[in-house]
């Protein structure tokens, strides 16, 4: 948000830094997950066709559905950077959680459904582990570099959550970065994946009963499940118009009450409608007592300066009603983060709770 620290202080020109670290992280992010993935992929599918394992076979499924699901959130970085046309003119940043939403249904197909099918076909099996070294390579391996992938993830959310002051966790879920939160779960729970799969077979070898494997494959596909199902609600809440945080509601009162030009306001409305892209709507009550047409004209002129912030996408001003209550700023400290223009370090679903 353009910042006004006194009246009648001239908009400083939008500085777009941080934007464009921004989008260049998440997309270094997508593409460590892919090459990882892919790498994991095809070395699991050889560990599985040679061992027979059922926890290999649930973990190649994983790595080959993350695999594609990388594809996916790639198209996203990319159509979901567009700028707005007269066709979209609140931009193409909804997109993003669109390709999103492939990709976690991709998870739930490819990776949930076909593991826990192969786990439940291979429950009554009763032969003996067979030579399970190459399993227990393999997994070393892939532990290593999807270890590689989440600490990129882990990195970009680190930074953004520091800014917040919030849990690591609860930043990657309220953030309205889907690529990064796909990455993130993702990659986690294939670490948790890797572990599941190393004790089935592991079990399997020591007490010489398959159905530990199988077990694990069935874990696997579980975990899979859970993270796929949290991934495609929090788009669909992002899909429907998700809210910001009332941390960032507060910040835009504050801005706005900056302006020499603005008395106060009655309504605010911040909606996401992209990765650190709102659209802000707004009644206010400006300063004098002008005519209909120069009123107009200055409320235009204020859209335009928010306008060009890095986050907003379009703003709508009206004319407060005569007598309306106003809104009252819960605090006059603006988030690092929104000072940044990183909107997404402060996204937080849910209400906000700007009172008048």
């Amino acid at each position: 948000m353009p910042s006004s620290s006194s009246p009648g202080a001239p908009e400083p020109a939008p500085d777009t830094s941080s934007d464009s670290q921004q989008k260049p992280e998440s997309l270094l992010t997508v593409v460590i997950a892919f090459a990882a993935n892919l790498l994991v992929a095809i070395a699991k599918s050889i560990a599985a066709l040679l061992s027979g394992s059922a926890s290999m076979v649930a973990e190649a499924a994983h790595s080959w559905a993350d695999t594609g699901n990388e594809v996916f959130l790639l198209v996203a970085e990319r159509r979901g950077a567009r700028k707005r046309d007269a066709r979209h003119p609140l931009g193409y940043g909804r997109e993003t959680y669109i390709w999103s939403m492939f990709a976690a249904f991709g998870l739930f197909t490819a990776g949930a459904i076909v593991s826990i099918y192969h786990g439940i076909t291979e429950l009554g099996d009763t032969g003996p582990a067979e030579d399970v070294t190459l399993n227990y390579v393999v997994l070393a391996l892939s532990f290593c570099l999807e270890g590689t992938s989440f600490l990129q993830a882990y990195r970009q959310a680190r930074g953004a959550a520091t800014k917040r002051r919030v849990p690591i966790l609860r930043h990657v879920l309220q953030s309205s970065n889907p690529t990064l939160r796909a990455v993130f779960a993702e990659d986690a729970a294939a670490l948790v994946g890797l572990v599941i799969a190393f004790l089935g077979v592991f079990l399997h070898q020591v007490t010489g009963l398959a159905v530990f494997d199988a077990i694990g494959s069935i874990a696997v596909g579980l975990l899979l499940g859970v993270v796929a199902i949290v991934l495609i609600d929090r788009n669909r809440r992002f899909l429907l118009g998700e809210s910001t945080s009332p941390e960032l509601e507060n910040a835009v009162l504050v801005e706005l009450l900056a302006r020499d030009q603005v008395e106060s306001v009655s309504y605010l409305h911040l909606e996401f409608v992209g990765p650190s892209r709102v659209y802000l709507v707004a009644a206010v009550d400006l300063v004098g007592n002008d005519t209909e047409e120069h009123v107009a004209g200055r409320l235009r002129r204020i859209e335009q300066s928010l306008e060009d912030s890095r986050y907003v996408e379009e703003a709508v001003l009206t004319l407060s009603v005569p007598g309306a209550p106003v809104l009252r700023p819960t605090s006059d400290e603006i988030p690092e983060g929104v000072r940044d223009g990183t909107v997404e370090d402060v996204a937080a679903g849910g209400a906000g709770t700007l009172r008048a």
